[in-house]
Protein backbone atom coordinates (compact mmCIF):
# COMPACT_ATOMS: atom_id res chain seq x y z
CA UNK A 1 0.00 0.00 0.00
CA UNK A 2 1.50 3.39 -0.99
CA UNK A 3 2.48 5.83 1.75
CA UNK A 4 0.09 8.79 2.01
CA UNK A 5 1.47 12.31 2.31
CA UNK A 6 0.81 13.53 5.91
CA UNK A 7 -2.10 15.92 6.43
CA UNK A 8 -0.16 17.98 8.95
CA UNK A 9 2.71 18.44 6.46
CA UNK A 10 0.53 20.39 4.01
CA UNK A 11 1.75 23.98 3.81
CA UNK A 12 -0.81 26.79 4.13
CA UNK A 13 -4.40 26.32 2.86
CA UNK A 14 -5.74 26.78 6.42
CA UNK A 15 -9.37 27.10 5.37
CA UNK A 16 -9.30 23.88 3.37
CA UNK A 17 -7.69 21.97 6.22
CA UNK A 18 -10.18 23.39 8.73
CA UNK A 19 -13.18 22.51 6.54
CA UNK A 20 -11.94 18.93 6.20
CA UNK A 21 -11.27 18.55 9.93
CA UNK A 22 -14.72 19.89 10.88
CA UNK A 23 -16.34 17.31 8.58
CA UNK A 24 -14.18 14.65 10.20
CA UNK A 25 -15.45 15.72 13.63
CA UNK A 26 -19.07 15.75 12.43
CA UNK A 27 -19.75 14.00 9.09
CA UNK A 28 -23.39 15.14 9.43
CA UNK A 29 -22.31 18.68 8.48
CA UNK A 30 -22.77 17.60 4.87
CA UNK A 31 -19.43 17.58 3.11
CA UNK A 32 -17.06 20.12 1.62
CA UNK A 33 -16.44 21.33 -1.92
CA UNK A 34 -12.88 22.43 -2.63
CA UNK A 35 -12.53 24.66 -5.68
CA UNK A 36 -9.10 25.63 -6.87
CA UNK A 37 -6.58 25.79 -9.64
CA UNK A 38 -4.36 22.88 -10.58
CA UNK A 39 -1.60 21.82 -8.18
CA UNK A 40 -3.01 23.28 -4.96
CA UNK A 41 -3.04 20.02 -2.90
CA UNK A 42 -6.80 19.37 -3.21
CA UNK A 43 -6.49 15.61 -3.81
CA UNK A 44 -3.52 15.32 -1.46
CA UNK A 45 -5.52 16.83 1.41
CA UNK A 46 -8.52 14.52 0.90
CA UNK A 47 -6.39 11.36 0.90
CA UNK A 48 -4.31 12.62 3.83
CA UNK A 49 -7.43 13.26 5.92
CA UNK A 50 -8.68 9.70 5.44
CA UNK A 51 -5.30 8.34 6.53
CA UNK A 52 -5.41 10.08 9.92
CA UNK A 53 -9.07 9.46 10.80
CA UNK A 54 -9.65 7.39 13.95
CA UNK A 55 -10.50 3.69 13.54
CA UNK A 56 -14.18 2.72 13.58
CA UNK A 57 -16.06 -0.16 15.19
CA UNK A 58 -18.07 -2.21 12.69
CA UNK A 59 -20.14 -5.40 12.42
CA UNK A 60 -17.35 -7.76 11.33
CA UNK A 61 -19.12 -9.62 8.53
CA UNK A 62 -21.37 -6.79 7.32
CA UNK A 63 -20.59 -5.53 3.83
CA UNK A 64 -21.96 -2.10 4.76
CA UNK A 65 -19.74 -1.55 7.84
CA UNK A 66 -22.76 -1.08 10.13
CA UNK A 67 -22.15 0.35 13.60
CA UNK A 68 -22.97 -2.43 16.14
CA UNK A 69 -23.75 0.21 18.78
CA UNK A 70 -26.31 2.08 16.64
CA UNK A 71 -29.24 -0.23 15.78
CA UNK A 72 -31.26 2.62 14.21
CA UNK A 73 -28.69 2.86 11.40
CA UNK A 74 -28.37 -0.86 10.63
CA UNK A 75 -28.80 -2.20 7.11
CA UNK A 76 -31.69 -4.50 6.20
CA UNK A 77 -29.46 -7.58 6.54
CA UNK A 78 -28.22 -6.75 10.06
CA UNK A 79 -31.75 -5.98 11.28
CA UNK A 80 -33.03 -9.31 9.95
CA UNK A 81 -30.15 -11.21 11.55
CA UNK A 82 -30.91 -9.73 14.97
CA UNK A 83 -34.65 -10.40 14.52
CA UNK A 84 -33.74 -14.08 14.01
CA UNK A 85 -31.83 -14.11 17.31
CA UNK A 86 -28.32 -13.81 15.93
CA UNK A 87 -25.60 -11.89 17.78
CA UNK A 88 -23.63 -9.53 15.58
CA UNK A 89 -19.82 -9.88 15.84
CA UNK A 90 -17.79 -6.67 15.93
CA UNK A 91 -14.27 -5.52 15.12
CA UNK A 92 -12.29 -2.29 14.74
CA UNK A 93 -11.00 -1.30 11.29
CA UNK A 94 -9.26 1.58 9.55
CA UNK A 95 -11.53 4.27 8.09
CA UNK A 96 -12.12 3.56 4.40
CA UNK A 97 -11.26 5.90 1.52
CA UNK A 98 -13.42 5.50 -1.59
CA UNK A 99 -12.61 7.31 -4.82
CA UNK A 100 -15.62 7.80 -7.12
CA UNK A 101 -14.68 7.82 -10.82
CA UNK A 102 -16.11 10.56 -13.04
CA UNK A 103 -17.65 7.90 -15.30
CA UNK A 104 -19.73 6.38 -12.47
CA UNK A 105 -23.39 5.61 -13.27
CA UNK A 106 -26.31 5.78 -10.85
CA UNK A 107 -26.44 1.97 -10.51
CA UNK A 108 -22.73 1.89 -9.73
CA UNK A 109 -23.27 4.50 -7.00
CA UNK A 110 -26.42 3.25 -5.23
CA UNK A 111 -26.25 -0.47 -6.08
CA UNK A 112 -28.82 -2.69 -7.80
CA UNK A 113 -31.50 -5.20 -6.86
CA UNK A 114 -31.52 -8.49 -8.81
CA UNK A 115 -35.16 -8.58 -9.93
CA UNK A 116 -34.76 -11.72 -12.04
CA UNK A 117 -33.43 -13.68 -9.06
CA UNK A 118 -36.27 -12.37 -6.90
CA UNK A 119 -38.90 -13.50 -9.41
CA UNK A 120 -37.39 -16.90 -10.20
CA UNK A 121 -36.13 -17.96 -6.77
CA UNK A 122 -38.01 -15.65 -4.41
CA UNK A 123 -34.71 -14.37 -3.02
CA UNK A 124 -33.81 -10.74 -2.48
CA UNK A 125 -30.29 -10.01 -3.65
CA UNK A 126 -28.64 -6.60 -3.51
CA UNK A 127 -25.41 -5.80 -5.35
CA UNK A 128 -23.76 -3.10 -3.25
CA UNK A 129 -22.50 0.11 -4.85
CA UNK A 130 -20.08 2.89 -3.99
CA UNK A 131 -22.28 4.24 -1.18
CA UNK A 132 -22.04 0.90 0.63
CA UNK A 133 -18.25 0.90 0.47
CA UNK A 134 -18.11 4.53 1.64
CA UNK A 135 -20.32 4.10 4.71
CA UNK A 136 -18.51 5.38 7.82
CA UNK A 137 -15.56 6.37 5.66
CA UNK A 138 -14.57 9.16 3.29
CA UNK A 139 -16.04 9.43 -0.21
CA UNK A 140 -13.86 11.47 -2.53
CA UNK A 141 -15.04 12.86 -5.87
CA UNK A 142 -12.38 14.45 -8.04
CA UNK A 143 -13.65 16.78 -10.78
CA UNK A 144 -17.14 16.67 -9.30
CA UNK A 145 -18.24 19.32 -11.80
CA UNK A 146 -17.70 16.80 -14.61
CA UNK A 147 -19.89 14.13 -12.95
CA UNK A 148 -23.43 13.63 -14.26
CA UNK A 149 -25.79 16.02 -12.42
CA UNK A 150 -28.23 13.24 -11.54
CA UNK A 151 -25.47 11.15 -9.95
CA UNK A 152 -24.35 14.18 -7.90
CA UNK A 153 -27.98 14.64 -6.78
CA UNK A 154 -28.16 11.03 -5.60
CA UNK A 155 -24.88 11.35 -3.70
CA UNK A 156 -25.92 14.55 -1.96
CA UNK A 157 -29.34 13.10 -1.06
CA UNK A 158 -27.70 10.07 0.55
CA UNK A 159 -25.18 12.26 2.38
CA UNK A 160 -28.03 14.38 3.77
CA UNK A 161 -30.23 11.43 4.83
CA UNK A 162 -27.42 9.17 6.01
CA UNK A 163 -29.25 6.27 4.36
CA UNK A 164 -29.34 4.71 0.90
CA UNK A 165 -32.73 3.23 -0.05
CA UNK A 166 -33.09 1.26 -3.26
CA UNK A 167 -36.61 0.30 -4.41
CA UNK A 168 -37.58 -1.53 -7.56
CA UNK A 169 -40.65 -3.52 -8.59
CA UNK A 170 -42.00 -3.56 -5.03
CA UNK A 171 -38.71 -4.77 -3.54
CA UNK A 172 -36.85 -2.51 -1.13
CA UNK A 173 -33.41 -2.58 0.44
CA UNK A 174 -31.74 0.01 2.65
CA UNK A 175 -28.36 0.46 4.24
CA UNK A 176 -26.60 3.30 6.11
CA UNK A 177 -24.66 5.80 4.01
CA UNK A 178 -22.94 8.06 6.50
CA UNK A 179 -19.69 9.32 5.07
CA UNK A 180 -17.47 12.37 4.86
CA UNK A 181 -18.12 13.78 1.40
CA UNK A 182 -15.23 15.63 -0.23
CA UNK A 183 -15.57 17.02 -3.73
CA UNK A 184 -12.84 18.85 -5.62
CA UNK A 185 -12.95 20.76 -8.90
CA UNK A 186 -11.12 23.25 -11.07
CA UNK A 187 -13.51 26.14 -11.92
CA UNK A 188 -11.66 26.60 -15.21
CA UNK A 189 -13.28 23.37 -16.39
CA UNK A 190 -16.84 24.53 -15.64
CA UNK A 191 -18.89 25.09 -12.49
CA UNK A 192 -21.64 23.18 -10.73
CA UNK A 193 -25.27 24.19 -11.13
CA UNK A 194 -26.32 26.58 -8.30
CA UNK A 195 -28.79 23.98 -6.97
CA UNK A 196 -26.02 21.41 -6.57
CA UNK A 197 -23.53 23.97 -5.27
CA UNK A 198 -25.87 24.87 -2.40
CA UNK A 199 -26.17 21.21 -1.40
CA UNK A 200 -22.51 21.09 -0.38
CA UNK A 201 -22.45 22.24 3.24
CA UNK A 202 -19.06 23.95 3.13
CA UNK A 203 -17.08 25.41 0.26
CA UNK A 204 -13.49 26.59 0.03
CA UNK A 205 -11.81 28.47 -2.82
CA UNK A 206 -8.07 27.87 -2.74
CA UNK A 207 -5.25 29.40 -4.73
CA UNK A 208 -1.55 28.85 -5.19
CA UNK A 209 0.60 30.30 -2.40
CA UNK A 210 2.51 33.43 -3.42
CA UNK A 211 4.72 33.84 -0.34
CA UNK A 212 8.23 32.84 -1.41
CA UNK A 213 9.28 31.09 1.81
CA UNK A 214 6.16 28.93 1.85
CA UNK A 215 6.66 27.97 -1.81
CA UNK A 216 10.22 26.92 -0.96
CA UNK A 217 8.90 24.91 2.00
CA UNK A 218 6.43 23.10 -0.28
CA UNK A 219 9.27 22.11 -2.63
CA UNK A 220 11.52 20.96 0.22
CA UNK A 221 8.83 18.79 1.82
CA UNK A 222 7.80 17.22 -1.47
CA UNK A 223 11.42 16.40 -2.33
CA UNK A 224 11.85 14.79 1.10
CA UNK A 225 8.67 12.76 0.60
CA UNK A 226 9.73 11.58 -2.87
CA UNK A 227 13.19 10.61 -1.58
CA UNK A 228 11.94 8.57 1.41
CA UNK A 229 8.15 8.46 1.77
CA UNK A 230 8.14 6.11 4.78
CA UNK A 231 10.79 8.11 6.60
CA UNK A 232 8.96 11.38 5.91
CA UNK A 233 5.72 9.84 7.20
CA UNK A 234 7.46 8.65 10.38
CA UNK A 235 8.85 12.16 10.91
CA UNK A 236 5.35 13.64 10.89
CA UNK A 237 3.69 10.73 12.70
CA UNK A 238 3.58 12.39 16.17
CA UNK A 239 1.67 15.39 14.75
CA UNK A 240 -0.62 13.07 12.77
CA UNK A 241 -1.41 11.04 15.88
CA UNK A 242 -2.01 14.19 17.91
CA UNK A 243 -4.52 15.51 15.35
CA UNK A 244 -6.19 12.10 15.12
CA UNK A 245 -6.62 12.01 18.91
CA UNK A 246 -8.01 15.55 18.86
CA UNK A 247 -10.62 14.57 16.24
CA UNK A 248 -11.55 11.47 18.23
CA UNK A 249 -11.92 13.49 21.44
CA UNK A 250 -14.04 16.07 19.61
CA UNK A 251 -16.36 13.34 18.35
CA UNK A 252 -16.91 12.13 21.90
CA UNK A 253 -18.03 15.53 23.23
CA UNK A 254 -19.81 16.78 20.11
CA UNK A 255 -23.29 15.87 21.39
CA UNK A 256 -22.57 17.76 24.62
CA UNK A 257 -21.81 21.06 22.86
CA UNK A 258 -24.55 23.55 23.65
CA UNK A 259 -25.82 26.73 22.03
CA UNK A 260 -28.05 29.52 23.28
CA UNK A 261 -30.97 31.33 21.69
CA UNK A 262 -28.62 34.31 21.36
CA UNK A 263 -26.36 32.14 19.17
CA UNK A 264 -29.29 31.16 16.96
CA UNK A 265 -30.32 34.81 16.62
CA UNK A 266 -26.73 35.73 15.68
CA UNK A 267 -26.68 33.09 12.92
CA UNK A 268 -30.13 34.02 11.60
CA UNK A 269 -29.33 37.75 11.64
CA UNK A 270 -26.07 37.16 9.78
CA UNK A 271 -27.57 35.08 6.98
CA UNK A 272 -30.58 37.41 6.66
CA UNK A 273 -28.35 40.49 6.44
CA UNK A 274 -26.38 38.86 3.61
CA UNK A 275 -29.57 37.90 1.73
CA UNK A 276 -28.80 34.18 1.80
CA UNK A 277 -31.58 32.11 0.21
CA UNK A 278 -33.16 29.21 2.11
CA UNK A 279 -32.30 27.93 5.56
CA UNK A 280 -29.65 25.33 4.81
CA UNK A 281 -26.86 27.83 5.52
CA UNK A 282 -28.20 28.55 9.03
CA UNK A 283 -28.22 24.85 9.94
CA UNK A 284 -24.79 24.26 8.42
CA UNK A 285 -23.27 27.18 10.35
CA UNK A 286 -24.70 25.84 13.62
CA UNK A 287 -23.38 22.31 12.99
CA UNK A 288 -19.95 23.58 11.94
CA UNK A 289 -19.76 25.96 14.91
CA UNK A 290 -20.52 23.08 17.29
CA UNK A 291 -17.85 20.96 15.59
CA UNK A 292 -15.36 23.84 15.92
CA UNK A 293 -16.08 24.16 19.64
CA UNK A 294 -15.76 20.39 20.15
CA UNK A 295 -12.47 20.35 18.23
CA UNK A 296 -11.11 22.97 20.62
CA UNK A 297 -12.38 20.96 23.60
CA UNK A 298 -15.24 23.30 24.57
CA UNK A 299 -18.89 22.47 25.24
CA UNK A 300 -20.45 25.82 24.28
CA UNK A 301 -20.15 27.76 21.03
CA UNK A 302 -18.97 31.36 20.80
CA UNK A 303 -19.25 34.20 18.28
CA UNK A 304 -15.82 33.22 16.99
CA UNK A 305 -17.05 29.67 16.29
CA UNK A 306 -20.00 31.09 14.37
CA UNK A 307 -17.73 33.39 12.35
CA UNK A 308 -15.31 30.54 11.54
CA UNK A 309 -18.23 28.35 10.43
CA UNK A 310 -19.80 31.14 8.38
CA UNK A 311 -16.49 31.72 6.62
CA UNK A 312 -16.84 28.20 5.18
CA UNK A 313 -20.62 27.97 4.78
CA UNK A 314 -21.39 31.27 3.04
CA UNK A 315 -18.93 31.89 0.15
CA UNK A 316 -20.92 29.80 -2.36
CA UNK A 317 -24.29 31.02 -1.11
CA UNK A 318 -23.90 34.81 -1.09
CA UNK A 319 -25.27 36.61 -4.14
CA UNK A 320 -22.65 39.00 -5.46
CA UNK A 321 -22.71 41.89 -7.86
CA UNK A 322 -19.87 42.52 -10.32
CA UNK A 323 -18.16 45.08 -8.03
CA UNK A 324 -18.52 43.22 -4.72
CA UNK A 325 -15.54 41.57 -3.05
CA UNK A 326 -15.25 37.85 -3.56
CA UNK A 327 -15.29 36.83 0.10
CA UNK A 328 -15.48 38.02 3.69
CA UNK A 329 -12.76 37.27 6.20
CA UNK A 330 -13.44 35.65 9.55
CA UNK A 331 -12.69 38.96 11.30
CA UNK A 332 -15.22 40.80 9.08
CA UNK A 333 -17.85 38.16 9.80
CA UNK A 334 -17.21 38.40 13.54
CA UNK A 335 -17.51 42.19 13.37
CA UNK A 336 -20.78 41.80 11.44
CA UNK A 337 -22.13 39.40 14.09
CA UNK A 338 -21.24 41.80 16.93
CA UNK A 339 -22.78 44.70 15.02
CA UNK A 340 -26.02 42.79 14.45
CA UNK A 341 -26.16 41.74 18.09
CA UNK A 342 -25.68 45.38 19.13
CA UNK A 343 -28.54 46.43 16.85
CA UNK A 344 -30.71 43.64 18.24
CA UNK A 345 -30.05 44.71 21.83
CA UNK A 346 -30.77 48.32 20.89
CA UNK A 347 -34.07 47.30 19.29
CA UNK A 348 -34.93 45.27 22.37
CA UNK A 349 -34.35 48.23 24.69
CA UNK A 350 -36.43 50.48 22.43
CA UNK A 351 -39.29 47.98 22.49
CA UNK A 352 -39.18 47.87 26.29
CA UNK A 353 -39.28 51.67 26.48
CA UNK A 354 -42.37 51.85 24.22
CA UNK A 355 -44.09 49.03 26.10
CA UNK A 356 -44.02 46.71 23.13
CA UNK A 357 -43.40 42.98 23.44
CA UNK A 358 -42.19 40.74 20.64
CA UNK A 359 -43.93 37.48 19.92
CA UNK A 360 -41.15 34.81 19.90
CA UNK A 361 -42.89 32.52 17.47
CA UNK A 362 -43.68 35.00 14.68
CA UNK A 363 -41.66 38.14 15.44
CA UNK A 364 -44.89 40.20 15.59
CA UNK A 365 -45.20 43.19 17.91
CA UNK A 366 -47.71 43.17 20.73
CA UNK A 367 -48.87 46.17 22.69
Amino acid sequence: MPVIYPFTAIVGQERMRRALVLNAVNPRIGGVLIRGERGTAKSTAARALAALLPQVKIVSDCRFNCDPDSPSTWCTECRERVEHGETLPSSVVTTSFVNLPVSATEDRVVGTLDIERAIQKGERHFDAGVLAAANRGLLYIDEVNLLDDHVVDVLLDSAAMGMNIVEREGISFSHPARFILVGTMNPEEGDLRPQLLDRFALSVDIFGIHETRERVLIMERNLEFEKDAAGFRDLWLPKEQELSRQIEAARRILDDVTHSRRDLLAIASLTASLNVDGHRADLVILKAARAQAAFEGRTAITDRDIALAAELALPHRIKRGPFQQSEMSMEELQDRIEQLQGESQSTGRKSEETGEEEDEAFGQKKK
